[in-house]
């Protein structure tokens, strides 16, 4: 009997090592076909499952608390597996290096379970040549078996996106690979049981890491085009939405909006891609101008919010900065690689007094990781500049009456506070350009964004 028919069967299981905003969603998927084992080192996440809660947001509590996914951080349970997924992290070093320690240690725990006549399937992003080069001898060494004979490695890219509640597991093509015909026949099979929209069956496990690279390098360099527009018609006093719009009414032109480009993907592959063309013997130049670019939006925007402050007639010192969103993105809960912390140690370097508010940020893990305390929005108040950040659906409701309230001082005034500099002004920064430029009163704001 082959592996696929085997699952279907539930004489074997399939594991899913890694539980995070990839590995959870699709080790829920699965389980409404075969029997899946849940494996992650993480004992507190575990808990937080088997209680019934989704911390990413991305299945639901519902969601979690009616599987059956057996969550375990016990290794030896994978032995009763033959299909293993890893979908770790990869993250990057200080260096802007890749940080391979999560692929390499998961490697090592399925070797050490391994039995013949599995596959394993690695989701996790990395550099082109990292399945077969460096995975499979991990497997080897603590298995004892041979690739090719006795067990087979594929590769599967994950592209799901985060807090996307339209573009979901299901309905993204997948991109799937294997180490010859007869295992990527089988993976293909295996992910078309929980994928809507198909598979593409990419002709090596190289071209598969490669594709998954290339498909946010691409979209780091076109934001980092509309990033750098958007400092040059800054300078030129030129609204860079109005050109860009004016820009997209032609159907050809690709309209991106400029922003701060933090997460797991997006600011961390492309250090993947660089790393590897300079082991090959290559320098990147785009790539590597394009990371640039936006490793130093958050830094632009901070600048920006100090100049608004003095047209403003505000001190800068001792300024009371709120800033509105943390997470990496719109409406999503994660806060990996967020380039909003750049703004706030920016700003503190000019020894602004900065509080923050997010509606939707894990409260634990901001403390935790970054050392930051959020407040309620309700809370904030006798501001002197307010950054919006990131355009939350709840921000996005708000119009600039409801942010004007943030400057008040005290929440039983209705209208902005009058400093007692005659011509002071309250400074909104609009990351995102969320608000109509049109309703911001020129007499009261010194309004800016990208």
């Amino acid at each position: 009997m082959n592996l696929y028919k085997e699952l279907l069967n539930k004489n074997t299981k399939l594991s899913l090592v890694g539980l995070g905003y990839v590995g959870l969603p699709l080790a829920i998927a699965f389980d409404k076909k075969i029997d899946v084992i849940g494996f992650d080192i993480n004992k507190e996440k575990l808990e937080t499952y088997k209680s019934g809660i989704d911390p990413t947001n991305e299945i639901g509590d519902e969601g979690v608390k009616n599987s059956s996914v057996y969550f375990t951080n016990d290794e030896s349970k994978l032995r009763e597996c033959k299909f293993h997924v890893v979908a770790v992290p990869t993250p990057t070093n200080d260096d802007k290096s890749p940080d391979l320690r999560p692929v390499i240690g998961s490697s090592e725990i399925i070797g050490r379970n391994l039995t013949k006549g599995s596959i394993v399937v690695y989701e996790s992003t990395v550099y082109p040549g990292v399945t077969e080069e460096i995975c499979v001898p991990i497997l080897e060494r603590e298995s004892g078996l041979k690739c090719g004979i006795d067990f087979k490695v594929a590769y599967s890219p994950e592209r799901i996106n985060p807090g996307d509640k339209v573009n979901r597991l299901e309905n993204i093509v997948k991109i799937v690979s294997g180490m010859d015909e007869e295992t990527l026949d089988t993976v293909a099979k295996v992910y078309e049981l929980v994928i809507e929209a198909g598979v593409y069956r990419a002709e090596s496990i190289k071209v598969a890491e490669a594709a998954k690279l290339i498909e946010n390098c691409q979209r780091d360099v076109n934001i980092a085009f509309v990033n750098e527009l958007a400092m040059i018609f800054d300078k030129m006093n030129i609204d860079t939405k109005a050109v860009i719009d004016a820009a997209g009414s032609k159907w050809n032109f690709i309209k991106m909006n400029p922003g701060l480009v933090g997460g797991h993907c997006i600011g961390v592959d492309p250090y993947y891609l660089i790393h590897r063309a300079k082991e090959v013997g290559l320098e990147s130049q785009v790539i590597a101008a394009a990371r640039k670019i936006n490793d130093g939006m958050a830094k632009y925007v901070a600048e920006n919010t100090v100049k608004s402050l003095i047209k403003a007639n505000k001190r800068v010192k001792g300024a009371k900065v709120a800033v509105l969103g943390i997470t990496f993105k719109e409406d999503c809960g994660d806060t990996r690689n967020t380039k909003v912390v750049d703004i706030i140690k920016e700003l503190k370097e000019y020894e602004v007094e900065v509080v923050v508010t997010d509606p939707v940020a894990d409260k634990d893990e901001l403390r935790r990781e970054y050392g930051i305390e959020l407040k309620d929005i309700q809370d904030i108040n006798s501001m002197d500049a307010v950054i919006l950040a990131v355009s939350h659906s709840d921000y996005r409701k708000m119009d600039i009456n409801d942010f004007s309230k943030l400057y008040c001082v005290n929440d039983a005034l209705q209208e902005v506070a009058v400093d007692k500099e005659v011509n002071d002004k309250n400074v909104f920064i609009d990351v995102k350009g969320i608000v109509s430029k049109a309703s911001v009163d020129k007499e009261k704001f010194v309004y800016w964004r990208l």
